[in-house]
């Protein structure tokens, strides 16, 4: 960089910092010391990439990602390589859809062994048990209550008598 490169990024970043710390004074007095700090702490950063020298590490790399995106949107070779990375990508994840339907299929398949046999020894598969079924209620008796005969099933069913 040349001499009046180095006073304009002085002046950039010196700004910066002048004005990040005159927002943090501000933001100490508004919202507390914490909030002060954190201002300050962001303030100074700009100063500290000047005089570490990065600033010129941050423009080339700014000119890079520049040169790149021009490169980028005007070239056929580019376009046709990001076609193939969506098609990459489109089937590494459509296989691994593939794989997790296939290991659910063979964990339905598998017969259980039981723990602490030999090697090779399976149980036979068992049937599950078969469900409750609900036991059907008798006809109340036409005399009865329709509200107590309610409150009674209800009872009935959560095993109360």
């Amino acid at each position: 960089m040349s001499g009046s490169d180095k006073v304009i990024w002085l002046v950039c970043c010196g700004g910066l910092t002048g004005l990040g710390l005159i927002m943090s004074w501000l933001a100490a007095r508004r919202r507390g010391a914490r909030a002060g700090m954190q201002w300050a702490g962001w303030s100074l950063l700009p100063l500290a990439v000047y005089l570490t020298g990065a600033d010129e590490m941050f423009w080339k790399i700014g000119v890079a990602i520049g040169d790149f995106a021009k490169g980028f949107a005007f070239s056929p070779r580019v376009w046709s390589g990001i076609a193939l990375a969506g098609l990459a990508f489109v089937l590494l994840v459509s296989s691994g859809a593939v794989r997790g339907r296939k290991q659910v299929k063979q964990a339905k398949d598998t017969v259980p062994v039981r723990a602490g046999s030999a090697p090779g020894t399976q149980l036979a598969a068992t049937q599950p048990a078969p469900a409750k079924l609900p036991q059907r209620r008798k006809p109340a008796a036409a005399s009865g209550d329709d509200d107590m005969n309610e409150v009674e099933e209800i009872l009935r069913r959560r095993g109360i008598s």
